[in-house]
C-alpha cells in the first residue's frame, strides 16, 4: 500500500475541475485520483501506519486556513496545473515532512521542502495527453475555470492506493477550527 496526504477542494470546485478534465478523452488522470492539492507525497509514509497518530496530533493544533487557486502553469512541458497560494499550506507541508521524516533522497525525489510547489494537477503526458492537448487545456483552463478561487481548508485527506493503482480516500483528519 502507498499513501499520500492531500487537500480536497470544495465539492462545487472539485466537480467543476473534474468536468473540465473529462473534456479530453485521453486524460486518464480522472481515473487515478480526485482533484487535490498534495500536502505530503508518498515518500516516508510507510504501510506500518506509525506516522498516522503523529499526523493526527499535528492537525489537532494546526489552525484551518485558506488557499487561493490561481492561474494554470506548467512543470516543464508535460504537466499542467493550477497554481496554489498559501503560506499556511507551505508551513503544514514542512511540519508534515519533518514529522514523517523521509530520507533526503525521498525528499528530493518527491520535490518536497525547498522544491515544494503547491498545485492542483489538471493533466499530464504521463496520463495520456499530448503536449498539444496540454497547451489547449491551459488556454481553456484560463477561460473556463477562471482560477481565482479561495477556499477554507478544514481537513486533510489521507489517500490509499488500490490494487488497480487508483488512490481513494483512506481517512479525513480535521484541522483545528479558527
Amino acid at each position: 500500500m502507498q499513501y499520500f496526504i492531500g487537500i480536497v477542494p470544495p465539492d462545487d470546485l472539485k466537480k467543476k475541475i473534474m468536468k473540465f478534465q473529462q473534456h479530453w478523452e485521453n486524460n486518464r488522470i480522472v481515473d487515478g485520483v480526485e482533484p487535490h492539492i498534495t500536502v505530503k507525497a508518498q515518500g516516508g509514509i510507510t504501510p506500518d501506519m506509525a506516522w498516522l497518530e503523529r499526523v493526527k496530533k499535528i492537525c489537532e493544533s494546526f489552525l484551518s486556513f485558506e488557499v487561493n487557486i490561481r492561474d494554470p502553469k506548467f512543470f516543464g512541458e508535460d504537466i499542467l496545473y493550477l497554481s496554489v497560494e498559501s503560506d499556511e499550506l507551505i508551513k503544514l507541508h514542512e511540519i508534515l515532512v519533518e514529522t514523517i521524516s523521509p530520507s533526503k533522497e525521498l525528499i528530493k525525489a518527491y520535490f518536497e521542502l525547498d522544491e515544494y510547489i503547491p498545485h492542483l494537477t489538471l493533466g499530464q503526458t504521463h496520463f495520456g495527453l499530448t503536449n498539444l492537448e496540454l497547451n489547449d487545456m491551459a488556454i481553456k483552463a484560463k477561460q473556463e475555470l477562471n482560477p481565482t478561487e479561495t477556499f477554507k481548508v478544514e481537513f486533510i485527506r489521507v489517500y490509499e492506493s488500490t490494487e488497480t493503482g487508483k488512490y481513494l480516500k483512506f481517512i479525513d483528519i480535521h484541522l483545528k477550527e479558527m
